[in-house]
Formats: structure tokens, C-alpha cells, sequence
């Protein structure tokens, strides 16, 4: 139409989200958002939504694309597992290291912020935390880990990997933070070759 301006709007939730994920929801006003979209407020939320909706679009817009990698990295656990989560654990150090993304974790930030965010948004990221864990159980569980192993090793990997943005953020070397990874993957390994009983 002659006078509308338009917009991709994939391009517009990326870039809130890149906003977010780099000031956190409370210190990203929609004048941030406005100037990192290149939309008017009006816009926004005509387009995009209020404050809250938008950023509940831009964590699962986060949990889904970096989630799919994740998927892709167990996806090889029952043949062979330590390769499969460090290849998880590569994701995130990847992801750290990319100098076009913010540092550290959308999600991580977002639960580090639970105590003054809205019950939805305290939900939305309590949600990707957990179905974090479950992709990690369900690829220990088929590596052969009995079921308690599974549980423990599951939170264990997920609250390291999220440590890994936080420390990445506070200024972590590259090389610490693959010490970090290569104490939980021989913890690991010590318990894939203890016999079964």
C-alpha cells in the first residue's frame, strides 16, 4: 500500500531480541526497542505488541532457534554420548564466542531477573530452563544412564551450561570456560563406565 511502511518482521523480532538479550527486559525501554527496530512505538505495538508480548516472542523466538541446535548436538547420545553433549556444550561456547550476538544467555538472564518480572514471563523462562533439563535427561537416559543417574547428570549439565553465559558475561576466558566443560564431561564419563546394577 502507498504511504505504509514496511517491515520483515522476523528482522524486527531479531532485533528486539538481540535488544533484550543485551540490556535484560527491565533495562530495555520501547525507546530502545524503537531505535533498535527502526519502528515508531505505535508501530511496535501494533506490530510487534506491548513490551511484555514482545519479549515473551523474543525468549521463544531464543529458545527455539538455539534449541534446535541443541536438538541437533544430542541427537547422536545413545551411539556416542560424551561426544553428543559436548557437542551441547559447543552450542553455547559458540554461541559465547560470536561476536554478532550479545554475551551470555537470554534465558539465564531472563532467570536471574525472576524476582522482578512479571508471573508469565517468570514462567516463560522457568519453561525453557526446564525443557532444557528434559532434552539432557532424555539423551542421558538413552546413553544407558539409569533414571536417577539421568536426572542428576541432566541438571548438573543444564546448570553448567547456563554458569557458562553468566561467566562468559563476567569476563571468562575461552579457556576457563572449557575447564568448566571438561570437569563435567569427565564427571561424565566416570559414570557411563560404572557398571550398571
Amino acid at each position: 500500500m502507498a504511504g505504509k511502511k514496511q517491515f520483515d518482521v522476523d528482522v524486527a523480532l531479531d532485533a528486539a531480541m538481540v535488544q533484550f538479550w543485551r540490556a535484560g527486559y527491565a533495562g530495555t525501554s520501547l525507546d530502545d526497542l524503537s531505535r533498535a527496530t527502526g519502528l515508531n512505538r505505535s508501530s511496535i505495538y501494533s506490530s510487534l505488541g506491548d513490551k511484555e508480548s514482545l519479549f515473551s516472542r523474543c525468549l521463544d523466538r531464543y529458545a527455539a532457534r538455539y534449541g534446535d541446535r541443541y536438538d541437533q548436538a544430542l541427537a547422536g547420545a545413545s551411539e556416542e554420548p560424551l561426544r553428543a553433549v559436548r557437542a551441547f556444550f559447543e552450542v553455547t561456547l559458540k554461541r559465547i564466542a560470536d561476536p554478532d550476538v550479545p554475551d551470555g544467555c537470554l534465558v539465564a538472564q531472563t532467570a536471574m531477573a525472576i524476582p522482578v518480572l512479571s508471573p508469565d514471563i517468570a514462567t516463560r523462562a522457568i519453561e525453557a530452563l526446564g525443557l532444557q533439563r528434559a532434552r539432557l535427561r532424555t539423551a542421558l537416559i538413552a546413553a544407558k544412564l539409569t533414571d536417577r543417574d539421568a536426572d542428576n547428570f541432566a541438571v548438573h549439565i543444564a546448570a553448567v551450561n547456563q554458569s557458562l553465559a553468566v561467566m562468559s558475561r563476567a569476563g571468562a576466558s575461552q579457556q576457563q570456560l572449557h575447564t568448566i566443560v571438561d570437569i563435567s564431561m569427565s564427571a561424565l564419563s566416570q559414570a557411563l563406565r560404572a557398571p550398571r546394577v
